[in-house]
């Protein structure tokens, strides 16, 4: 059953049951509906709306979006509860979102728990709200809180939400305040359809589109969602509801809204595979950080911001002074953003201790080796690791080697850390021919412990995003000295939806990282592939990003500005090389590079490093800034298709037959008529 109903008294009782988020399908609104006509038939007083489980709703079941929803419609359901003979009360907990919380705006009177959140979050979906939402939060909280709610699907606090009217009550027994409440209070509130909710200058929905796009650029949904809460200000309230409901229809079938959905599911099912699961593992009590350069520094950071004791381990790279004055810094900005008080900042830095070698780091059960280079003297501290710990290396060249040292090679393993200080980033896994499911399970623990997503390589030593991040800088490399400045290759990209371009995300990261790679592979790199070599120019003017103040770009300042220099240094290298260079347009900069993209991830998904084309779509939209609402980078190419695809590769391999020579699974796509989604080994 999905709708429990139950009389005590004069009260009715209205409970939703449908595990785990109690999502509103068709059950859940047939069940509403039949309850509303049993609390009118039973001459009720009133209802109580709660709802079993840990949370009140997350919305609607989102496997209907893009398909013709069956009866009973959710407005329809909402509207014969707000206009019912019978006030309902809403009492919730845990969350309420989207349809959750569309459903709560329908109740006569709303009561909730503290720790409650609260939200109307469907843009993230690439849709707007489809019961009445635009029309109703401006009606409760007025149209500046809900333009500021609605377009940035900004989630509130159970006090927030009291505070600016979108709940009458925080209480600790939110059913109990419901049935205590006075009859005259439940009588003397209106319905919110019949609450007004004033008015606003154009200039003002106008500065709401322009923080819409800069928040969610190239996003449809928040754009249309602002359109009509400014209809709700002169429309009456039954014709925004069938407005909302259009424009909600037809963002579903919209191809943002499918990426979303593909990206939202794929995110959804990022988790150890289950043999994983049960492998029995000690948790992580305290973790060691071997390296206190930044990146060390900076994954110290992370863990203790997920409220783990650190024991930072210095190799002689940077020093622990240096390291801890990174994580203070990284504290001071957490607590000026308001991340942390200044009470939780001092516990969680006191969580931090310094150790000179691994013996001094105690008995943890997980060591990261985030050190790069001196890797005969890193091996040689190893030989101190705590008897049956984890190590987990970012050094994913030296997976194999770190482990011949360790003392059991089977608990070595790789990572390669997105964006380490954020949340939202991604820990790609990447085993070493001898790791074991205890290492790998280990480093699945790590990512559910810093929040991060996790992502599988299926080859030893193989990592998907490094792979897909040197073929992207080779492609962006190539149309720099061909024909473009840095700029308008980062423009052109930015344009498509990528967070940065290829060049400012080289300066964020630090060119001499990609330099120390390239010279790795100096001894294997095919001879006859061409090389360009302007990157390593920069490197030896000592242009090596921000943190030198100077790389594809100068930064005065804090500030970014174009760098003349570097122009001349590709055009002096083209000479060089007497190449006859061109002046591509943003689409021919945009159709190499993702060209280059898709071909090199198709090779990696034939290859078995990848297990699937959404594993590699996670990486990018997680780990590499592709645009979410493009639902990642294979998604993408499969709305181009596979046959066009490979069309564009042959035309390009016209130009150099060995770097764009197209990848066996692409022309076994085209060939048999199958999406990357469903190619299968």
């Amino acid at each position: 059953m999905t709708v429990h109903t139950r009389r005590e008294g004069a009260t009715g009782y209205v409970e939703i049951d449908t595990p785990p988020v109690n999502a509103i399908g068709p059950g859940i609104r047939k069940g509403l509906l039949a309850a509303v006509d049993w609390a009118e038939a039973e001459g009720l007083e009133r209802v109580i709306l709660s709802a079993r489980g840990r949370l009140f709703s997350a919305g609607i079941d989102i496997r209907e979006l893009g398909a013709p929803p069956p009866e009973p419609y959710l407005p329809d359901v909402l509207n014969r509860i707000e206009r019912s003979r019978v006030p309902w009360i809403a009492v919730a907990h845990g969350t309420a979102l989207g349809g959750g919380l569309e459903l709560m705006l329908a109740c006569r009177y709303r009561i909730v728990a503290p720790g409650t959140r609260l939200g109307l979050t469907q843009v993230t979906l690439g849709v707007v709200t489809g019961a009445g939402g635009t029309q109703r939060l401006p009606r409760l909280v007025g149209l500046e809180k809900a333009l500021e709610l609605i377009p940035n699907a900004r989630t509130v606090s159970a006090e927030e939400a009291r505070t600016i009217g979108l709940v009458d009550e925080v209480a600790a027994d939110p059913s109990g305040a419901a049935e205590r409440l006075g009859c005259d209070v439940l009588r003397a509130k209106l319905p919110v359809n019949r609450l007004e909710p004033g008015e606003l200058s154009p200039c003002i929905f106008d500065a709401a589109r322009r923080a819409a796009e800069a928040n969610m650029p190239g996003q449809v949904a928040p754009q249309r969602a602002i359109d009509l809460i400014e209809v709700s200000q002169y429309m009456p309230f039954d014709d925004g509801l069938i407005q909302e409901r259009a424009a909600f229809l037809d963002l579903s079938h919209s191809a943002q809204s499918k990426a979303l959905n593909h990206v939202f599911f794929a995110e959804r099912a990022a988790r150890a595979p289950e043999r994983f699961e049960n492998t029995p593992r000690p948790g992580l009590d305290r973790v060691a950080v071997l390296g206190s350069g930044f990146l060390g520094s900076t994954i110290a950071f992370a863990l203790l911001m997920a409220g783990l004791p650190v024991t930072l381990v210095e190799t002689g790279d940077d020093g622990p002074c240096c390291a801890t004055s990174g994580i203070d810094r990284q504290f001071d900005l957490a607590r000026r953003h308001g991340r942390l008080t200044d009470d939780t900042a001092a516990a969680r830095r006191a969580a931090l201790t310094l150790a000179g070698d691994l013996a001094g780091a105690g008995p943890v059960r997980l060591v990261i080796d985030s050190a790069d280079g001196a890797g005969e003297e890193r091996a040689g501290l190893l030989s101190a690791l705590p008897r049956g710990a984890v190590l987990a290396t970012t050094a994913l060249h030296e997976i194999d080697r770190l482990a011949r040292h360790a003392p059991d090679p089977t608990l070595v393993v790789g990572l390669h850390f997105s964006a380490p200080e954020q949340s939202a980033g991604l820990l790609e896994i990447v085993p070493g021919a001898a790791s074991s499911d205890l290492a790998r399970a280990t480093a699945y623990d790590l990512a559910g412990a810093l929040g991060m997503l996790p992502v599988l390589s299926r080859r030893a030593g193989r990592a998907i995003g490094r792979r897909l991040l040197a073929r992207y800088a080779e492609a962006a490399e190539t149309v720099l000295m061909d024909g473009s400045t840095p700029w308008e290759v980062d423009e052109a990209m930015v344009e498509f939806g990528f967070d940065t371009g290829p060049f400012e995300a080289q300066d964020n990261t630090g060119l001499d990282l990609a330099h120390a790679e390239r010279r790795r592979q100096d001894a294997t790199r095919d001879p006859t592939r061409r090389y360009i070599p302007v990157a390593d120019r920069m490197v030896e003017l000592g242009k090596l990003g921000r943190k030198t103040g100077a790389g594809w770009y100068r930064y005065p300042g804090g500030g970014k500005v174009d760098d003349p220099i570097v122009a001349d240094l590709a055009l002096e290298e083209a000479r060089y090389a007497k190449v006859e260079r061109c002046d591509y347009r943003p689409e021919e900069i945009r159709h190499r590079l993702l060209l280059a993209l898709i071909n090199e991830a198709a090779d990696i998904l034939h290859q078995g490093i990848a297990a699937s084309a959404t594993d590699i779509d996670l990486v990018t939209v997680f780990g590499q800034g592709f645009p979410r609402w493009r639902g990642g980078l294979m998604h993408y190419a499969d709305t181009l298709g596979p046959a066009k695809v490979l069309e564009g590769l042959r035309k390009l391999a016209q130009e150099d037959p060995l770097v764009w020579a197209p990848s066996p699974l692409i022309e076994e796509c085209a060939a048999k008529g199958l999406s990357f989604a469903d190619w299968r080994r």
